[in-house]
């Protein structure tokens, strides 16, 4: 599912047509998202105790997520969504401008949860780290090393 929480989207079918809202709920299993002030349905809240008063509570409803485009925050029109791939992260890409639909925390949020890539120079940065540290002393290190003292 090309949209996410916090997105800004213009709802292009059903009663709503037309308005645009930010999405509160995002549910990719279900391929459905909740849109601020879209789908608003009325709830019947019953009164659980004497004091409370029973209420018609409007409700925010789930629209499929094919009936939504994002709308792209540096062109403001609304567009389908592309993906590149910078610097090993997937980005959402905007189809008619190019901008990143990903705001910097979530980039910051994926290369977190990427953590460091395990490459050559790393691996061997840390094999020199370990050899300059004091080795820990242990009986087989002290035999091994009288052994070593004997054979000289």
């Amino acid at each position: 599912m090309k949209v996410k929480k916090n997105d800004t989207v213009l709802v292009i079918t059903g009663k709503d047509a037309g308005k645009t809202g930010k999405v509160i709920f995002a549910a990719p299993a279900d391929n459905k998202v909740k849109v601020d002030g879209v789908n608003v349905q009325k709830r019947s809240k019953k009164a659980r105790s004497a004091n409370e008063t029973s209420a018609i509570v409007p409700q925010v409803g789930a629209i499929d997520a094919s009936n939504v485009m994002v709308v792209c925050p540096k062109c403001d029109k609304a567009t389908r969504v592309a993906y590149k791939i910078v610097d090993g992260k997937k980005v959402r890409v905007c189809k008619k401008c190019g901008a990143a639909l990903d705001s910097a925390p979530e980039a910051k949020k994926a290369a977190k949860k990427a953590g460091e890539e395990k490459t050559a120079a790393n691996y061997t940065a840390k094999k020199a780290a370990d050899a300059d540290a004091p080795k820990k002393r242990t009986k087989k290190t002290e035999k091994v090393e009288e052994t070593a003292e004997k054979a000289e």
